[in-house]
């Protein structure tokens, strides 16, 4: 008797918080991500091309023959670096770089015709994959017309000068000032331009948090008028996420991977999944890479910043919440930093880190854990004994289940895993294993291995 009068509390008090449930829409949760993401791109990889450096032609016909080659890797967004003309005034090297740009509405000569780029954006269609292109907004080149046209469109010394953007050695190109109305009319109509004349995807906008997020929120709105667009911020801030961008870079994941595969501490690789988890927010998509330009041009190549973690790091970037880049010539074991303002083309050879982004882009299609913003499956801390060397978590997400166990040591480890909300089959991505998990879990894991385990 008195165990039933126990439970006719319980359910009592359940039913009447049930009711009592508050209706009021000043506590109800909220999406933070306002925009909408294009439908194609849920469970979307992205690769960036460096046109110059690419072929020894460094051509936008020299390129397409590469397509077919990255289409069966896996990669559905082709991220071209800039393709406008490039200044002259204040170059630097003898090709200049392809941030300061001479003419938003012209092609780079360099790389080819207009025919030219519309062919390449048509075939990488004909493909099923979508091309952006990297956008310049923040600067121009000193000699572009708009200096000359309208000098009031950029920022000024105190003497009223032309100015680099102010704190950094850009001297080869000039600042805009967003407090124009004017130019920033000027700047959406470009964007939108390339959108309705050539049927591109969208953008990587070069230093985005540079430029007041209140014109990117109206570009987006005027671009996706025109189709769904995908934008890619080169920043890492909430902000951008609310009406602007699809897509943020990662910035601090590839820090705290490079302290941990360098110094061995995993205690800021974890504050990252903790706060990847606590802070961003639910539908927000986050760009994660172990190298893109100007990683690879400032601050070394990825076998230099990684070493022997360079391949448990690749496969890091691949299972954790995010869209994994691959940057080119990263699959052939780009091993140097291109030049940035010369002629340097990429060597291109068969290398393992191919097969590494090949089966990590294929999972990604296919296993909904791993499935981008609210697409995907939340990474789950999976407890373990060696917390100071081992990661281990899961995602789940319809059924689709995802555990990666990786060793950010030179260590053998032998590392014992609490598994009990784990249990079952699991074949493991690369070596075709397969594991039966229990409650408890016994693993050796040798010197910076990896295990991505995936439930059947």
């Amino acid at each position: 008797m008195k165990n039933f009068i126990l439970l006719f509390i319980f359910l009592f008090s359940g039913i009447f918080l049930l009711k009592s449930q508050t209706k009021d829409p000043r506590y109800q949760p909220k999406e933070y991500v306002e925009i909408t993401h294009p439908e194609w791109s849920k469970n979307a990889t992205i690769y960036e091309v460096n046109i110059r450096q690419y072929t020894p032609e460094g051509t936008f016909k020299a390129f397409e023959n590469h397509l077919p080659r990255l289409k069966k890797m896996g990669v559905d967004i082709i991220w071209l670096m800039p393709i406008h003309p490039i200044g002259v005034k204040n170059r630097k090297g003898s090709l200049g770089s392809y941030y300061s740009v001479k003419d938003f509405y012209g092609i780079n000569s360099e790389f080819g015709t207009r025919k030219d780029f519309q062919h390449l954006v048509d075939k990488i269609h004909s493909m099923g994959m979508y091309v952006i292109i990297d956008w310049v907004g923040n600067h121009s080149a000193w000699d572009n017309p708009l200096a000359t046209q309208h000098p009031d469109w950029y920022t000024k010394t105190k003497e009223g000068n032309f100015q680099p953007t102010p704190w950094y050695d850009w001297d080869d190109v000039i600042d805009f000032d967003y407090d124009n109305p004017d130019f920033r009319k000027y700047m959406t109509d470009a964007l939108k331009y390339w959108v309705k004349e050539t049927n591109i995807d969208g953008y990587r906008a070069d230093v985005a948090g540079f430029i007041p997020t209140d014109f990117w929120e109206n570009a987006r709105q005027e671009l996706d008028q025109i189709k769904p667009v995908f934008m890619l911020a080169e920043w890492e801030s909430r902000d951008l996420y609310k009406k602007s961008f699809d897509m943020t870079y990662s910035w601090s994941l590839w820090d705290q991977l490079r302290v941990a595969t360098n110094q061995q501490k995993l205690s800021g690789l974890v504050e990252y999944l903790s706060h990847d988890v606590n802070t961003v927010p639910r539908n927000a998509y986050r760009m994660t890479f172990t190298d893109n330009h100007d990683k690879n041009s400032w601050e070394g190549n990825p076998y230099l910043n990684f070493g022997p973690g360079l391949k448990t790091a690749i496969v890091m970037t691949g299972v954790v919440n995010g869209m994994m880049l691959c940057y080119s010539g990263q699959e052939a074991g780009l091993n140097r930093s291109l030049k940035f303002f010369e002629k340097d083309p990429i060597e291109w050879k068969d290398d393992v880190n191919a097969d590494l982004f090949r089966k990590l882009f294929h999972l990604k299609h296919e296993n909904q854990a791993l499935w981008n913003g609210k697409y995907g499956g939340e990474m789950i801390h999976v407890v373990n004994d060696q917390q100071d060397k081992i990661i281990s978590f899961y995602r789940e997400k319809n059924k689709d289940v995802v555990f990666p166990i990786l060793n950010f040591s030179n260590e053998t480890v032998s590392v014992n895993l609490d598994t009990k909300y784990d249990q079952g089959n699991y074949k493991e991505l690369f070596s075709g294993k397969i594991f039966n998990i229990e409650e408890k879990t016994n693993l050796k894991l040798e010197p910076w291995s990896y295990l991505v385990l995936v439930k059947e």
